[in-house]
């Protein structure tokens, strides 16, 4: 497909190397030469300085044979216009990023009415991560299909626990629960594991199941945690903002710490059932006063990545049970969970997940059933939802009678109101959700699972 992308920002660029990658045909634009420079350098891909509102400079950029354009400067409003400019100039389809909470109850009436095809708030979405990673307080990661029905969450082997030395064709003795290990992390390997793999200590092991069937497996082995019922956040920006507003509908205390005065002052308004401090959140004086050792979880959310580890590391060093840390820079990504900060959020990656899911959706019209897609286990593993629109040569068909490509695993069925954990007896429905982990990538369409 030809894409072109306006902002070539930490978003921009890692949006850029992604869709190169999956061999899209990609040009980029940005007002600072410079930077349209390093993208020439580093990627293959077509640069153009120019500004996305500067109809010569969108015309030069080849707008009107483009696909997909993707606005993602530092201003709503220009990504907002931009798009809106290109689909007057044919472009196909367009998509905004728009972080002001103001803009964020217009959202719907702005893709209906003004024709622009996906707007996406990264805050906003970070925030809703986070908020999931609270409700299952003893999960790594957890993401959700079918609207919350089935749950995929990732947990750690604690060495010498009653996993650790477990081979997974022996769970079903050991507990009477509708649970799939769908994919074991083991340092940089990932594997789709059968019945005879055997779970070692400090494993990564994504789970898919309901929740309440989680609930029994953490409990079952000893991993339960208590749910959360307080949380510091440190740092009051956007996330800040659309986290809090969940979890106080879900009852729970919240504290901001918040160095600038302003913010803190605008947060205090917002929200009057809460605690908001003015002052210096990596101030060690300032989180013993706050009663960082007594909290449930803290929430690390500055903006700076290194200020983020530091204080996840103290919090942890405190005894907080659950941390999770802002990060947006992959080489700290990878040195956080080295030394034991496992829930990290990055705004930039769950931008380029949710476009890559609209890029792979409308790649052509037959490819349109993709409606969720998680990028995890550092981008070596994806999850997919597709929905099944027709007749094919794998609806009705008994699983085990299907002849499955290599890389590919069926975790979960959704058929309404039912969840089925699937087993080589079960059938694939038309208009059912099913969801599927794969260490391939570029994958379009369920068709690409199967042998024809």
């Amino acid at each position: 497909m030809n894409i072109l992308i306006v902002g070539c920002g930490k978003a921009g660029s890692l949006l850029t190397q992604t869709l190169c990658n999956e061999g899209h045909d990609v040009t980029v634009m940005d007002t600072d030469s410079d930077v349209i420079t390093a993208m020439i350098n580093n990627f293959d891909v077509q640069g153009i300085c120019g500004n996305g509102l500067i109809l010569k400079d969108l015309l030069e950029a080849g707008v009107e044979h483009s696909h997909i354009i993707i606005a993602l400067t530092d201003s709503d409003e220009v990504n907002i216009m931009c798009c809106l400019m290109a689909r007057k100039c044919k472009a196909r389809h367009s998509i905004a990023r728009v972080r002001n909470p103001d803009y964020a109850e217009q959202m719907v009436f702005m893709r209906e009415e003004l024709g622009v095809s996906m707007m996406l708030n990264p805050e906003y979405h970070a925030a809703n991560e986070i908020a999931r990673m609270l409700r299952y307080p003893n999960a790594i990661h957890v993401e959700t299909f079918a609207k919350g029905r089935l749950d995929l969450a990732e947990m750690k082997v604690t060495p010498g626990s009653d996993l650790d030395g477990l081979s997974l064709s022996s769970l079903p003795k050991k507990l009477k629960l509708h649970l799939l290990v769908c994919a074991v992390q083991r340092g940089d390997t990932i594997t789709i594991p059968d019945g005879n793999f055997v779970l070692q200590g400090n494993d990564k092991i994504h789970i898919t199941a309901v929740h309440s069937e989680l609930a029994k497996f953490y409990k079952h082995f000893g991993e339960f945690k208590s749910p959360i019922r307080s949380v510091l956040i440190i740092g009051g920006g956007r996330i800040s903002y659309y986290l809090t507003h969940q979890l106080t509908e879900l009852g729970i205390s919240v504290k901001i710490i918040e160095q600038d005065k302003e913010r803190a002052k605008m947060l205090s308004s917002y929200f009057r059932k809460i605690s908001v401090i003015h002052a210096d959140g990596t101030d060690q004086d300032v989180l013993l006063e706050e009663g960082i050792e007594n909290v449930d979880a803290c929430i690390c959310l500055t903006g700076i990545d290194e200020e983020n580890i530091i204080l996840a590391l103290y919090a942890k060093k405190m005894g907080v049970e659950k941390i999770v840390t802002k990060i947006n820079r992959n080489s700290l990504r990878s040195i956080s969970d080295s030394v034991g900060l496992e829930n990290i959020i990055s705004p930039k990656t769950t931008t380029v997940d949710l476009i890559l899911q609209y890029v792979r959706a409308k790649q052509n019209a037959v490819n349109s059933n993709i409606i969720t897609l998680y990028r995890l286990a550092d981008e070596k593993l994806e999850a997919i939802e597709f929905i099944i629109r027709e007749q094919t040569h794998y609806v009705g068909v008994p699983l085990k009678d299907l002849r499955m490509n290599s890389g590919f695993l069926i975790v979960g069925i959704i058929r309404g109101s039912k969840r089925i954990i699937p087993t080589g007896q079960d059938t694939l429905k038309i208009n059912d959700s099913v969801v599927i982990v794969t260490t391939k990538s570029k994958i379009t369409s369920l068709d690409d699972i199967f042998e024809h």
